[in-house]
């Protein structure tokens, strides 16, 4: 055995009763800059932004919400959302006919977040984990049906899980993007896999959709999610994700292990320990 295991509706001043994330981030930054709407106000452009914050409080916008959020036409809003999607910052799902975030728009949320590093603030979160747990630790990033792993920490251990940072795989086939997933309602799930196969990394990688549904109904009941060899060969991980709400992207912490040490850990200890963590890095997270 080698001594590593590689691993691969609203007026512009008006306040909802209920306000995003993305709002009150956009709140904090205009109570310096611009307080008051603007002497020349552009209705088409303050329409395009209220949609754009409207997706970070939803995952999909359908044609009627649109419209009655905007206080205006179908047709108007239907423009409106064509623009929108011709350059990039909505897509249409094409069973459901829902508008979700596309790629334009999350191209931007990305390179923002990269500017807002928050793997600083998360980092001795995960020192905490690797001295604590002597293995080979992840933070992970949901990026469509991938998951990014951006910052790693490998086990002290002689034979240990190397590190994937910089790698993506598909979530479905890891614990880190099981986790994250598992947050997601049917109708999110069903739009990011509208297919029911599914691809995967080795023999015992989720093939179906119905096969990943039953498994994240697990991952829920449980408080995290549990892989053995899906990704790769002798690798096996638990992971847990943070919650989606006041987090920058929907991420997980995971814990990766040789699989013939797995059998030898209580898997419930492993998974109450990063809950624990992730309950105490989120705190930070939400400010």
């Amino acid at each position: 055995m080698t001594r590593r295991a590689r691993a691969g509706p609203r007026g512009p001043d008006s306040t909802p009763a209920k306000v995003s994330a993305v709002k009150k981030a956009a709140a904090s930054d205009g109570a310096a800059s611009a307080a008051r709407v603007p002497q020349y106000p552009i209705e088409s452009v303050d329409n395009a932004l209220k949609v754009l914050l409207l997706l970070g409080e939803r995952s999909e916008l359908r044609l009627t919400e649109v419209s009655e959020y905007l206080g205006v036409a179908s047709s108007t809003a239907h423009r409106l959302l064509a623009m929108l999607q011709y350059r990039g910052f909505v897509r249409q799902n094409e069973r459901t006919k829902a508008y979700g975030p596309g790629t334009a728009l999350t191209g931007v949320a990305f390179a923002i977040l990269q500017r807002f590093d928050f793997r600083s603030v998360l980092h001795p979160f995960l020192e905490r984990l690797n001295a604590e747990l002597q293995e080979t630790v992840h933070l992970g990033l949901l990026d469509g049906t991938s998951v990014r792993f951006i910052d790693a920490l490998e086990s002290p251990q002689a034979v240990r899980v190397a590190s994937r940072l910089g790698r993506s795989m598909p979530a479905s086939s890891t614990s880190t993007g099981k986790a994250i997933l598992a947050d997601l309602s049917t109708e999110e799930l069903h739009a990011l896999y509208p297919q029911h196969e599914l691809d995967g990394l080795t023999s015992r990688s989720v093939r179906s959709r119905d096969e990943l549904e039953a498994q994240l109904a697990l991952v829920r009941e449980r408080g995290y999610a549990v892989t053995s060899e899906e990704s790769e060969r002798g690798v096996s991980s638990i992971a847990v994700a943070f919650p989606p709400r006041g987090t920058p992207g929907r991420i997980a912490f995971n814990v990766s292990l040789p699989t013939n040490r797995m059998a030898d850990v209580d898997q419930r200890h492993l998974g109450d320990v990063l809950r624990t963590v992730v309950a105490e890095a989120a705190q930070l997270l939400h400010g």
